[in-house]
């Protein structure tokens, strides 16, 4: 089964999928076993790896990690196009579609493509909504993409729209890494009603609670990293992915 195929059904059977966004720079090599060993018996259904600025060279040692202390799939969430590694299960190929940086669009994507080709890894072609959070993220900065602003629903539903119409296979609604506020739950609400295909929300989720509004408001994966970056909040992975699985909770 494809990775894609896999988070379909996950979405299917447990109602939405819960992924961990694992940041090279920011998990330690001594904690990482642990932490790793522990979202998999929590309930999470996958990582994601990657991210918009990378200094310490730990991307490769850190996919390799994860593949031998887990059995779950390894999501490529690529800041750049040297993010790729046949290591990986699949990559998010990602074009920053609420912006207007022609780079981010399709320009990286022409080099990058036959480097996914050659590691042999499966390609989700993915809409990524930047949204405004009051701070400005990293990925916002880097894209050199304006944000959607929060208060602009209908924006975000017809970009998203237009994304699905492109032939992507998700769309990722995203406040950053560290965001001050998570996507508001009217815009989630606004693409749902609009778009069948799955829809991503991450960045400034810190409470099981706040995952779940989001997914009872259209949300189909929920990412969550940063609030995790703490080691006293691991004991609440678990609660997240009950929040997140209606369908299918673990009991505590």
């Amino acid at each position: 089964m494809n990775t894609y195929n896999h988070l379909l059904n996950t979405i299917e059977n447990k109602g939405a999928a819960y992924l961990v966004l694992l940041d090279p720079d920011k998990l330690s090599q001594e904690k990482a076993s642990v932490f790793l060993q522990h979202c998999e018996k929590s309930g999470v259904d996958g990582f994601l790896i990657g991210g918009s600025l990378m200094v310490s060279g730990d991307f490769e040692p850190l996919i390799e990690k994860v593949k031998i202390n887990t059995n779950l799939p390894v999501i490529i969430f690529p800041g750049s196009i040297d993010q790729v590694s046949s290591q990986a299960d699949a990559i998010l190929f990602l074009s920053v579609v609420s912006g207007r940086n022609a780079d981010h669009l399709i320009g990286r994507h022409v080099i990058a493509s036959p480097m996914i080709q050659r590691a042999g890894i499966e390609p989700i072609s993915t809409g990524y909504i930047l949204v405004e959070s009051e701070v400005i993220t990293t990925a916002v900065y880097m894209s050199g993409s304006m944000p959607l602003p929060r208060n602009k629903p209908e924006i975000a539903a017809s970009t998203a729209l237009a994304a699905e119409y492109l032939g992507m296979k998700l769309v990722y609604l995203e406040a950053g890494s560290g965001a001050d506020q998570p996507v508001p739950d009217e815009m989630i609400k606004a693409v749902r009603e609009v778009c069948s295909i799955p829809l991503v929300v991450g960045g400034g989720i810190r409470s099981p609670m706040v995952a779940r509004d989001k997914v009872d408001n259209g949300a189909n994966i929920i990412v969550t990293g940063n609030y995790f970056e703490d080691d006293s909040n691991w004991e609440m992975i678990r609660e997240f992915a009950n929040a997140i699985h209606f369908k299918s909770p673990i009991e505590v």
